[in-house]
C-alpha cells in the first residue's frame, strides 16, 4: 500500500466525505457518501472505504 492510500484508509474512518472528495472530487460518490452519513455513520464509512480502495 502506498502513502496516499494508507491516509485515504484513515479519512475514511474519521471523515467519509472527505476521503471521497479526496479521491473523486465533488460528485455523485460524494452525494451518496453524505446521505449515507447522514442516515447513519457507519455506512458512510464502508461507501468511503469502498470508493478509496477499488
Amino acid at each position: 500500500m502506498d502513502n496516499n492510500k494508507v491516509l485515504l484508509v484513515i479519512a475514511s474512518l474519521l471523515l467519509p466525505p472527505l476521503a471521497v472528495f479526496l479521491k473523486k472530487g465533488a460528485g455523485k460518490d460524494l452525494v451518496i457518501n453524505i446521505v449515507l452519513c447522514l442516515c447513519f455513520w457507519v455506512p458512510g464509512i464502508l461507501h468511503a472505504l469502498w470508493v478509496t480502495l477499488a
